[in-house]
């Protein structure tokens, strides 16, 4: 989520996907691959912000968002799929989303450690989110999402927008001081 990326991209009119790899500088072609395979099959329109994951049609994605954008894109789209970084998740929650996450794996060099893996199995006992961590479990919840776009809502209050916005605090703050040092 950054705000260096190009103009604003239009985002797919009616029901669509929206998919975001996140800003890590390691490669997530394997959700962006799942993903796009999983769309044609059904002619289901899809939006990826692939970072530096391989591009995708210039009508159908961006590398980056500017945040606002990312926003958008969560709170109209009928299912959110991301990778298991904290702030997407949050974000994808703050937009009124329960969103399907693929973590990172380290095995596969999309990572440097399971924190993305450890992070999503504590957030999907707590019901937080949907965990799909394998091809045939995330085209399994997107099939349901699209069928069921009510079971991956969530109401968004003003005690979550402020547990939101604090937990932002805190990790703007903490990449602050790494900057810093």
């Amino acid at each position: 989520m950054t705000d260096t990326a190009a103009p604003k991209p239009d985002l797919p009119g009616g029901p669509f996907v929206f998919v975001t790899v996140g800003t890590d500088h390691h490669r997530f072609d394997r959700l962006v691959d799942i993903c796009e395979a999983w769309a044609a099959d059904r002619e289901v329109a899809l939006f990826v912000q692939t970072g530096t994951s391989r591009a995708v049609a210039p009508d159908a994605g961006a590398p980056y968002l500017p945040f606002p954008t990312m926003a958008e894109a969560m709170t109209g789209a009928a299912a959110v799929v991301c990778h298991g970084g904290p702030a997407t998740i949050m974000l994808a929650r703050q937009c009124g989303r329960t969103p399907i996450v693929v973590p990172r794996d380290p095995e596969r060099g999309e990572h440097v450690d399971g924190h993305q893996q450890k992070f999503s199995r504590w957030m999907a006992d707590k019901g937080q989110i949907v965990l799909a961590a394998e091809e045939a479990e995330l085209v399994t919840r997107l099939d349901e999402a699209m069928a069921h776009p009510e079971r991956y809502r969530v109401a968004v209050s003003e005690e979550t927008n402020s547990a939101v916005a604090e937990f932002t605090r805190l990790v703007d703050d903490l990449m602050e001081r790494r900057r810093g040092r």
